[in-house]
């Protein structure tokens, strides 16, 4: 039910002194200052068409310079091709390859219901990828999804065809492996194949969004209905979820008054910070204060609400909403998926309380998702992230 598609995909053409490091990146939004410069010091680097809007929030220097890349040759053009992305990486204790299935995906409203958000998005995100669409007429980054899969016989196709163009370990000691599939006849089996299917947005709400304003935009173009998208099948091994913790600024709301308050809305036990770690499971999440007290919070519910099912709603509904009134502007809320970061920040004082909360089940997503549910803003962290540089869809 999905329009899942090769491309002429524009990718690196690595030169004498140059590595595929020089030109990736990961994806916008999780890349600090400090990396941000380091990555834009590479002269060809993804960021500096990513993350270098002028003066008046537009991309037309940037847009200049991707023109010149594929001018003089820093860029070339493959034929229709789909590309597999591996990456292999160690969480727990174990070792995991996830693959990816990288193509161009048809835009079309959610109410069609072949494409299934989970989160709430952030509008002003949205604002400024649009305009960089607009002058780049280039999807630079892919957005992230899951499918149910190709099926053993057109994976083992796949496994054979594949040919690698680029392999490269990152800081955080993943292994990115990226190929290429070009094979006709295999490239229509696995497009037939997709239109069978359904896929959920596991990351880049924000960039699907924008790219279907975009199309809207622009309904003459056939070329500028599409997105970049990598797809997992939902029974990838390598599938890893990690919960997006939360972080309190709580304003006026005083320590005491909240814990009172949260009690009445919950169940609460008080446990040392070893024992809250150690006990998390789903429905039972964890609470930490400024102060060093720690308490796990029970969240079986039988109200009724099916999204009380999900750590991170509940959380919002009884907690931030409910008691720090986030919605209303009186406290403030990050967010941060390591819990060593978490933890960390709460012993240096830097918060007054922070959520612990699990790992959402991908199932659970799927059910709710289906349902139209939309989850809160942050309910997933995929890790690791889909880096970006490694192919461009040009919509031309």
């Amino acid at each position: 039910m999905v329009t899942f598609l090769p491309f002429k995909g524009y990718r690196p053409n690595i030169r004498a002194g140059e590595t595929i490091a020089d030109r990736v990146s990961p994806p916008y939004d999780v890349i600090g200052e400090e990396e941000l410069r380091q990555l834009q010091s590479k002269r060809e680097n993804v960021t500096n068409l990513t993350l270098s809007p002028d003066a008046d929030k537009r991309y037309t220097q940037a847009r200049k310079r991707l023109d010149e890349m594929i001018a003089d040759g820093s860029l070339k053009q493959d034929e229709p091709s789909y590309y597999i992305y591996d990456q292999t990486f160690s969480d727990g204790g174990k070792t995991y390859t996830r693959r990816g299935l990288v193509g161009i995906l048809r835009t079309e409203e959610y109410s069609e219901g072949n494409i299934i958000p989970h989160e709430e998005t952030f509008s002003k995100v949205k604002a400024d990828r649009l305009n960089l669409l607009r002058d780049m007429e280039t999807h630079l980054e892919s957005i992230f999804g899951i499918f149910p899969g190709l099926g053993k016989e057109l994976d083992r196709k796949v496994d054979d065809s594949a040919r690698l163009l680029y392999r490269y370990v990152d800081g955080n000691g993943v292994e990115h492996r990226y190929s290429r599939i070009c094979d006709e006849g295999l490239c229509k089996e696995i497009s037939e194949k997709l239109k069978d299917q359904k896929m959920l947005i596991a990351d880049g709400h924000h960039r699907y969004e924008t790219a279907l304003n975009y199309a809207k935009e622009n309904p003459d173009s056939e070329a500028k209905q599409f997105v970049l998208c990598t797809m997992v099948s939902q029974d990838d091994a390598g599938l890893v979820i990690w919960p997006t913790h939360r972080l309190i600024d709580a304003g006026d709301i005083g320590e005491t008054s909240a814990i009172k308050k949260i009690g009445k809305a919950m169940t609460m036990t008080e446990v040392t910070e070893e024992e809250m770690e150690s006990r998390l499971k789903e429905h039972l999440f964890g609470m930490m204060f400024r102060s060093g007290r720690c308490f796990l919070l029970d969240n079986t519910s039988d109200d009724g609400n099916v999204m009380m099912r999900l750590d991170t709603y509940a959380a919002q509904q009884k907690i931030l909403y409910g008691v720090y009134k986030s919605d209303e502007g009186k406290s403030k809320i990050s967010y941060d998926a390591e819990l060593g970061s978490v933890k960390k920040a709460m012993a240096e004082k830097k918060h007054d309380a922070a959520i612990v909360l699990n790992a959402p089940c991908l199932q659970t997503i799927w059910d709710l998702a289906g349902q139209g549910k939309r989850m809160p803003k942050k309910t997933t962290f995929f890790f690791p992230k889909i880096w970006s540089g490694w192919v461009f869809y040009r919509m031309e």
